[in-house]
């Protein structure tokens, strides 16, 4: 994607994106990723951009509610394992169902072209004849699909916390309480919006501009970081991480690029196209180094605990010390 279509415009903005074959291999490739990894027995990570491409979303809000019903559904598992100590997948789990639909997506793609996704739902399913059925909106069907995404994520909602709820019954605690710890992922999905709510006009939205991939890829590495705490609080029985640092960093950006709506004056970061484009990667780079950071402690403590390692050989020598297994005293 990033070679046919690095600045993520799509056919609706004008691009060529790439050929049809293309849609085949991600299909295939997220078909043997989802394979794997049930095999490895964890859970299924975020497709978003690859997916809002097949969908034909380009840079648009649209998009963005993928990205956050997406995220939502995953904080929403992880949340729930933490208070229930068991993985629970619905009738439609994002880690099955929901990577079964977009590699259908991707195969209908494949075959028919992105603009496929333009046409009305109703038209296509040849509904739109039906006197009760014209009373509906008849929408696009990439549009669907996010409304279907919608329905999906309240669905989820209210089942992961009937689960919760019962299982804080069953352990005489507070029923309410753990609403409370969805609000870390409010936040800094608020954060995200505000910034790239910010007004339009002389000044360069992220949104409508190539700085969006980055930005978005920025988003994901925040929340992995995010709920990878999560999951090391549920293993390790730790209380809930509420609070993450770079969201001081992402609220600075927002603040920054709002400064028009707040003060009425000009972004003091974000003025220009180029600056904004630093601040974009700078906030990916950061992005990346705290959340690889956190991957290296996670393994260097497990592996230093249970005297193993992680990608190398290693064996005891003389005095007992784990070595290399190509390591000479």
């Amino acid at each position: 994607m990033l070679y046919y279509d690095p600045l993520y415009l799509t056919e609706k903005g004008g691009a060529t994106g790439p050929p049809n074959w293309i849609y085949f291999t991600w299909a295939f490739g997220l078909f043997a990723y989802q394979t794997l990894d049930a095999v490895d027995g964890k859970q299924a990570r975020r497709t978003v951009l690859l997916a809002s491409q097949a969908l034909n979303l380009g840079r648009s809000w649209w998009t963005i509610a993928s990205q956050i019903a997406t995220l939502a559904n995953f904080y929403l598992t992880t949340w729930e394992e933490y208070h229930t100590g068991q993985l629970y997948l619905g009738i439609f789990s994002g880690p099955v169902e929901g990577i079964l639909m977009i590699i259908t997506i991707y195969l209908l793609t494949g075959i028919f072209g992105p603009s496929f996704w333009d046409q009305k739902i109703f038209t296509v399913t040849g509904l739109e004849n039906i006197s009760f059925i014209q009373k509906l909106p008849n929408l696009p069907l990439n549009e669907s699909f996010m409304v279907f995404g919608a329905f999906g994520l309240a669905f989820n909602i209210i089942n992961s916390y009937a689960n919760v709820r019962r299982a804080m019954k069953s352990a005489g605690k507070p029923r309410l309480q753990p609403l409370a710890l969805l609000l870390p992922f409010v936040v800094a999905a608020g954060i995200q919006i505000v910034w790239l709510a910010q007004p339009r006009g002389s000044f360069p939205s992220i949104i409508h501009s190539a700085n969006f991939v980055p930005f978005l890829c920025a988003w994901g590495l925040q929340f992995a970081h995010q709920v990878g705490r999560m999951i090391l609080a549920h293993v390790t029985s730790a209380p809930f991480p509420t609070w993450d640092w770079i969201w001081i960093w992402s609220l600075l950006g927002a603040i920054d690029a709002n400064l028009p709506r707040l003060l009425h004056r000009a972004p003091i970061i974000q003025s220009s196209m180029r600056t904004t484009t630093i601040f974009v990667w700078i906030t990916l780079t950061i992005s990346f180094i705290t959340y690889a950071r956190f991957c290296i402690l996670v393994i260097n403590d497990i592996t230093n605990y249970l005297g193993i390692a992680c990608f190398t050989v290693r064996k005891k020598d003389r005095n007992g010390v784990w070595r290399r297994k190509d390591f000479k005293a």
